[in-house]
């Protein structure tokens, strides 16, 4: 299945990583408010990589499902996951949503530099 003849709104994260260096910004949605179990935050958020026009592409799993269905979403079920997945990314300052419909939005031109000193 070619993702992109059947599914153009959507994208692995393959592609999801060439996006966000080619300028698209990254918004984490926050879709089931978060709460503390032990040291540990959990709830439910989704990535979407938006251009300056506005399109978005959400972000998918690569893998088949013993179901048949090929297109799932990436959901991210605790903020360690979320986190590592955008440090990988190369944003270097993360901050999250908590409650469900609320929206954070990243772009790598916003990420400070290293090397300040201040």
């Amino acid at each position: 299945m070619d993702l992109q003849k059947e599914a153009p709104n959507v994208v692995t994260e393959a592609g999801f990583k060439m996006l966000v260096e080619s300028g698209y910004s990254v918004e984490v949605v926050c879709k089931q408010d978060a709460y503390r179990k032990n040291s540990v935050w959990h709830g439910i958020w989704l990535l979407r990589a938006v251009d300056d026009d506005g399109v978005e592409k959400e972000l998918v799993t690569a893998r088949a499902r013993p179901d048949g269905e090929f297109i799932q979403l990436r959901t991210f079920k605790t903020v360690t996951g979320l986190v590592s997945f955008l440090i990988d990314l190369g944003f270097s300052v993360v901050a999250f949503p908590v409650y469900e419909g609320q929206r954070w939005t990243y772009t790598l031109a916003d990420t400070p530099d290293d090397d300040s000193d201040s």
